[in-house]
């Protein structure tokens, strides 16, 4: 069964779970560098790029990232150079459309002369100096010289990546809001986020089977429209098989989030949900002036962490999900208290399979600690409907809650721009930056169409009905 869209997947997938592997049976990774390599680029298999050695440098490049990547750089999506090197050269390029006209109107129209034309007079733009100011583009009568964008670039809706000198991206770290979006675009594989896979598989070694401290799991409601091979409830017993204490669910976070919310919003004029770490770097990096109207909530994944570090300080928490930006905002004081690790679906799948766990003949387990609103979080118009819901169970009919639900960055880049003009009507935004909400996030195991259906069906499926009930037992703990 393929459990990916895409090879470039597949072959994160594959290093992740050899090293996986390797790291289960205690064997250092750097000592077994050559061996992973050889392993994954087999000299019998026709080659990925030009040639075995060069698909060999990519794997220990991709092993590298894997292993935490470059210490020095801050950002949690790395660039690896040597795959990042395919692309042809960006900007505006005259295509085969170009007839070699007479009118020269391409040329007339650029002020710094980069338009020079050959013996056919077919156009060509000197790229040491042309400033990419598109007005060749505009006059061409046949449209035949176009702006052509990596798709890294492309994908990247925040202008985080641009392209050094030397042809390889490179990525603006204030900028980037971790969303993973050129993670799964870039057809190289080139983009590819660090991983904490390593560290999770000898912290839960050294808890020695949870006996000198206890390893948690809180699993994102979008696990439900994961692992289309297996039911929800196995794959809580599969990662329960992986040596964690216990499993909790990230909706019950997102009840308690949709609970304190609703009744922070009845005090504020204009408040925007703070449950994607990506949406909220986005405001404070392109709207700073909406920065005081970010919820004061913490995410559904740290207050689930924040739960279960309550009466044990000492307890490690790793939370699992489809979100790339996830792994971002650990490193917020404020979070990393309450949150240890972040693994993203793609590294569960490799997990399970470094220790050959059949998902698909595991009984399941139940997670019965959240509500049905809780679990809706991980679509696009969960948190609104949640947090309207506690607004009634809470506080009564007489809150006025506005809302505006904003599927994806353009949509949340035009309502933030309205709101910062003071020319938004609604009280409530909430942002997701993946389009389709959290089932739509970089890491997911597929990126087809979001699978709203499974996400309330998980929902109906929780035995608790209402938020209060949910938050209720959770402050009993």
């Amino acid at each position: 069964m393929r459990i990916f869209d895409t090879k470039v997947q597949e072959l994160k997938y594959t290093v992740l779970m050899e090293l996986a592997w390797q790291t289960w049976r205690g064997n250092d990774a750097f000592s077994v560098f050559n061996e992973i390599t050889n392993e994954i680029v087999k000299k019998d298999e026709p080659p990925m790029s030009c040639c075995i050695y060069k698909d060999r440098a990519i794997v220990a490049e991709r092993i590298r990232i894997a292993l935490g990547g470059n210490r020095k750089n801050p950002n949690v999506i790395q660039i690896i150079d040597i795959s990042c090197d395919e692309c042809p050269q960006a900007g505006y390029v005259v295509t085969d459309l170009c007839r070699g006209c007479v009118a020269h109107r391409c040329a007339d129209a650029c002020r710094v002369g980069a338009i020079k034309f050959d013996d056919e007079q077919m156009a060509h733009i000197d790229k040491e100096k042309c400033v990419e100011c598109g007005q060749c583009a505009n006059v061409c009568p046949y449209s035949a010289i176009t702006n052509f964008k990596r798709p890294c670039e492309r994908a990247c809706k925040v202008d985080a990546i641009s392209m050094a000198k030397d042809g390889v991206a490179t990525i603006d770290s204030e900028k980037c809001i971790a969303c993973g979006a050129c993670v799964y675009q870039c057809p190289f594989g080139a983009t590819l986020d660090v991983s904490s896979i390593t560290d999770i598989i000898k912290t839960i070694m050294a808890s020695e089977n949870n006996e000198k401290f206890k390893v948690y799991a809180i699993v994102a409601p979008a696990i439900a429209g994961q692992f289309k091979y297996a039911k929800p409830g196995q794959v809580i017993t599969a990662i329960k098989e992986l040596g964690f204490y216990g499993v909790e669910e990230v909706a019950l976070g997102a009840d308690i989030v949709a609970y304190n919310e609703a009744a922070e919003l009845s005090e504020r004029d204009i408040m925007t949900s703070s449950c994607c770490p990506a949406f909220v770097k986005y405001i404070k990096t392109k709207f700073p002036e909406m920065k005081e109207h970010i919820s004061s909530s913490l995410s559904p994944m740290a207050e689930t962490g924040k739960l279960i570090k309550k009466h044990d300080p000492d307890n490690k928490v790793v939370f699992i999900g489809p979100c790339t930006a996830k792994k971002a905002e650990i490193k917020d004081p404020k979070v990393a208290q309450y949150v240890d690790y972040v693994m993203t679906f793609e590294e569960l799948q490799a997990l399970i399979d470094s220790k050959d766990i059949e998902v698909e003949e595991l009984t399941e387990t139940d997670l019965e600690s959240a509500s049905g609103f809780g679990r809706n979080f991980a679509r696009v118009g969960g948190v609104t409907d949640a947090v309207t819901e506690a607004a009634r169970e809470r506080l009564g009919e007489d809150v006025r809650i506005d809302p505006i639900v904003c599927d994806g960055i353009d949509q949340c880049r035009i309502a933030l721009l309205r709101a910062s003009k003071g020319k938004l009507p609604n009280n409530f935004i909430e942002g997701m930056v993946c389009e389709g909400g959290c089932i739509g996030g970089a890491a997911c195991l597929t990126h087809g169409a979001a699978d709203k259906r499974s996400i309330e069906a998980y929902g109906i499926s929780a035995k608790i009905k209402d938020i209060k009930t949910a938050v209720d037992r959770a402050n009993e703990r």
